[in-house]
C-alpha cells in the first residue's frame, strides 16, 4: 500500500450531502481502496463500512420502498 492510500484509510475524505441544513442529522460517506464508509454528523466515532456494489443495492432497495413500514 502506498502512502497517501495509507493516509486516505486512516484519515478519509468526509463529504456531506448538499440537502444537509446543518442541524447535525447527516449522513456523511467517504470512499478509499474500494471501501465506502458512511457515518453519521452527530456521531462520527461510529463508521460502516461497505462495498459500493451493497451500498448501492441498499440504497436502491430504500428508493423502492422496500424498508417501508
Amino acid at each position: 500500500m502506498n502512502t497517501s492510500a495509507m493516509t486516505a484509510h486512516r484519515h478519509p475524505h468526509w463529504r456531506k450531502s448538499t440537502y444537509s441544513v446543518g442541524e447535525g442529522q447527516c449522513v456523511e460517506v467517504a470512499a478509499a481502496g474500494g471501501r465506502v464508509r458512511l457515518r453519521e454528523s452527530d456521531d462520527p466515532g461510529t463508521v460502516l463500512t461497505t462495498v459500493p456494489v451493497v451500498l448501492a443495492a441498499f440504497v436502491r432497495s430504500a428508493k423502492s420502498g422496500a424498508f417501508d413500514a
